[in-house]
Order: structure tokens, then C-alpha cells, then sequence
């Protein structure tokens, strides 16, 4: 006879166990997303270095100037910033939607690992993204002058950019309320 505390037995062709362990298991479906994701990092990393074997001889021959080495510098941080904001969705969500990361106690594992949940990945998703946007807004701006880019493109750019950054304040707005809310009701049920 069951006890208060034991659970309801289970009763009928126990098809529902099977139905939810499968749908458990289908979480490593994603597992080939993220190896996705690595491979488009490795891809960054190969635009990254032919960028710097591209302009390092003309800089160092004095065939580019010092807005050339800007724009260098500028584009290396975008593709930097593309390559953190890939590792950011790989290994978040890589821990919370398919398997934890067992990294056996390796003493380089990034201490946010394992912490950010669905809302701090959004808002960091949203902040990298922001980022990019600011930096091809403001080589764009550098290139303004040089009839690279035309005032429509730009200003296409400029409103992306403010929808991008609009986007980031109204999510971590909700965020706030969220955690707002979250914080009354457990004052409410601690009241009660």
C-alpha cells in the first residue's frame, strides 16, 4: 500500500515512460548544432588570420596608413567579439539544453560555465551583438569619406544598430521585471 510521501504508482502499458525518455533523449539532437557552431568558430579563425597575413605587409611596407591600421584593429575586434559570442551560445547552450560539460577539473574552465542560465545567455547574446553592431557602424563611419559607403547605407546602419540596442534595454528591462516579480511572490509566500 502506498505511504503519503511514496508517489502515485504507475499504472497501464507504462508507454509514457518510453514516450519520456525519448523525449529526453532527443535533447542530443542539438548536439550537431553545436558541433556546427565550432566549425563556423574555426572558420572565424581562418578570416581572422588572413586579415592579419593580408594588412601586415602593407603596414609594415608603409603601403596603408594609420586609418588603415584602425580599421585593421577594428576588424580583428569584431571577428574576436563573433568568435565570443559563438563560444558564449556553444557552451551555454551546450549545458542547458543537452549535457553538462564535464571538463574533469580543469583549472582553465571559465567560471560562468554552468551559471548562465536562459535570461543571462539572451542579455549576452543581445550585449555581443550590440558590440558587432557599434564596430561595423563605426568602420563605417571611417570609411564614410572615402565613398566606400553611401549616407543610405549608413543610416540603414545607424538603425539597425538602435534597434539592436533598443532590443538589448527592453529584454533586460523584462529581465528585471521578471526577477521584480519573482522576488514579491516569494516575499508573499514567506508572509503567508
Amino acid at each position: 500500500m502506498p505511504t503519503p510521501q511514496d508517489p502515485a504508482p504507475r499504472t497501464g502499458l507504462r508507454l509514457d515512460r518510453y514516450l519520456e525518455t525519448g523525449l529526453f533523449n532527443a535533447r542530443w539532437l542539438m548536439a550537431p548544432f553545436y558541433v556546427g557552431l565550432t566549425f563556423a568558430l574555426l572558420l572565424l579563425l581562418v578570416a581572422f588570420c588572413r586579415e592579419v597575413i593580408h594588412e601586415t605587409p602593407l603596414l609594415m611596407s608603409g603601403g596603408a596608413d594609420t586609418e588603415d591600421a584602425i580599421m585593421l584593429a577594428l576588424t580583428l575586434v569584431d571577428l574576436t567579439l563573433a568568435g565570443n559570442l559563438l563560444l558564449i551560445v556553444i557552451f551555454s547552450g551546450y549545458e542547458s539544453y543537452v549535457s553538462k560539460l564535464d571538463t574533469f577539473g580543469h583549472e582553465d574552465r571559465p567560471d560562468w560555465i554552468g551559471k548562465v542560465d536562459f535570461s543571462g545567455l539572451k542579455l549576452r547574446l543581445v550585449a555581443s551583438i550590440v558590440a558587432i553592431s557599434a564596430i561595423t557602424l563605426l568602420k563605417a563611419f571611417m570609411r564614410l569619406g572615402e565613398g566606400e559607403i553611401n549616407q543610405t547605407q549608413l543610416f540603414w546602419q545607424v538603425t539597425i544598430h538602435l534597434t539592436f540596442v533598443v532590443s538589448g534595454v527592453f529584454l533586460a528591462v523584462m529581465d528585471w521585471l521578471g526577477s521584480l516579480g519573482a522576488k514579491l511572490e516569494a516575499e508573499v509566500h514567506k508572509a503567508h
